[in-house]
């Protein structure tokens, strides 16, 4: 089977793993700050923080910008549930914008006319959560120059991004938000197993994050109200979380962050293969914006409609071939279906569903199989 993603683990990833367990230190020790620093490296963001999850990331993200009850949050409905549950954990409220139907990434014209009616009704989101499917960054100086202008709040979710350019700039820069979140779930770009990152140009909110992470704890004696209780001393502030990452997760991270400029390379080239291979057909690759470098964390093709999705689903499955589908619409999930939204609420969204398939990109990929899996798709498209 040619899975659509797949973890890419060698003898330097495995040593790194291997000397921290025998180490002093399996959690809380010094590979988690010098992974951050890492991530700070390449996204030229002034701060990061490491988390046990991308959606731990996304959470703590909120926190720290002061979601709470009876707050609004918008997201994008095609994405992964976690872009919205985030700010559910927050006991705020959730709302969608809808995606340009070419790309699947939240539209700017949806989002201005979203943001008027918005005014006009009193009833502004406190952030809004841009999602940069598949890698490809979402059109951020318009988003950014609208959020400026509404008094709204951003978190970038770049799951699938890292190792990305907008604008000539890394995606996580946060030239055009006040935090970035990373994931690095084993299909990811890189992976540390399970793990996730928030980066910002705000001390502060650096600050919160840190703190809602880890039990909202601090053992920083000018943060204390008792400096002087004695070494052992720790102060709980806020309501926190054990959010941490391992040093285990960050030894791998840390070793997978010396080849993503590689990762990003190899997928941008099998992405071009599949290009070629379609060119002329009636498949449409998801591309992303010309101003933009995409990271590719999945290959999306759109493709002819009226056509039986299921049946090329299941072909490409008995080829050995696993496709996938990213996303089906969040707002469609039967527990957002309990909190109000139907079919029709975002029909961009739903339309680009219908459309969608994801062919298998990762650096375990040749040339040869993408040319092998675009025969296979164009033979059971055409029949």
């Amino acid at each position: 089977m040619i899975l659509y993603g797949k973890q890419d683990i060698n003898q330097q990833d495995i040593n790194a793993v291997v000397e921290v367990l025998n180490s002093n230190y399996l959690t809380q020790g010094p590979k988690v700050p010098e992974f951050e620093q890492g991530v700070m490296q390449h996204t030229h963001a002034h701060y990061a923080v490491a988390t046990n999850s991308a959606t731990s990331a996304l959470h703590i993200a909120c926190l720290a910008l002061g979601v709470g009850e009876g707050d609004l949050v918008w997201t994008s409905p095609i994405t992964f549930v976690a872009s919205a549950n985030c700010a559910l954990y927050c006991k705020a409220e959730v709302d969608f914008v809808d995606v340009d139907v070419r790309s699947g990434n939240m539209c700017p014209v949806m989002l201005q006319h979203k943001l008027q009616q918005a005014k006009r009704l009193g009833r502004l989101p406190k952030v809004i959560i841009p999602v940069h499917l598949a890698g490809h960054s979402c059109d951020m100086k318009a988003i950014g120059a609208l959020a400026t202008e509404y008094g709204v709040a951003v978190i970038e979710d770049a799951s699938h991004a890292i190792g990305g350019y907008y604008a000539e700039k890394p995606i996580g820069v946060c030239q055009y938000s006040s935090i970035t979140v990373f994931s690095f779930h084993p299909v990811k770009i890189i992976t540390t197993a399970e793990g996730g990152v928030a980066t910002t140009n705000d001390a502060s909110l650096a600050e919160k994050m840190a703190l809602y992470r880890s039990h909202g704890i601090t053992k920083i004696p000018d943060k204390m109200q008792r400096p002087d209780e004695g070494p052992w001393y720790y102060e709980q502030h806020e309501l926190g979380f054990n959010y941490r990452m391992t040093d285990m997760q960050a030894a791998l991270g840390l070793s997978q962050l010396s080849r993503l400029t590689q990762y990003v390379e190899t997928r941008n080239k099998l992405a071009q293969c599949y290009s070629r291979a379609l060119l002329g057909s009636s498949i449409v690759p998801v591309e992303p914006l010309s101003n933009s470098l995409s990271a590719y964390h999945l290959q999306i093709v759109r493709l002819p409609e009226p056509i039986h999705r299921r049946t090329i689903f299941e072909k490409m499955h008995a080829d050995d071939i696993q496709v996938h589908v990213h996303y089906f619409p969040v707002h469609l999930q039967p527990y957002y279906m309990t909190l109000g939204f139907k079919a029709g609420d975002f029909p961009q969204a739903e339309a680009f569903y219908r459309e969608i398939m994801t062919l298998p990109l990762h650096p375990g990929v040749s040339q040869a199989q993408v040319e092998a899996i675009v025969e296979r798709l164009l033979l059971h498209v055409s029949t």
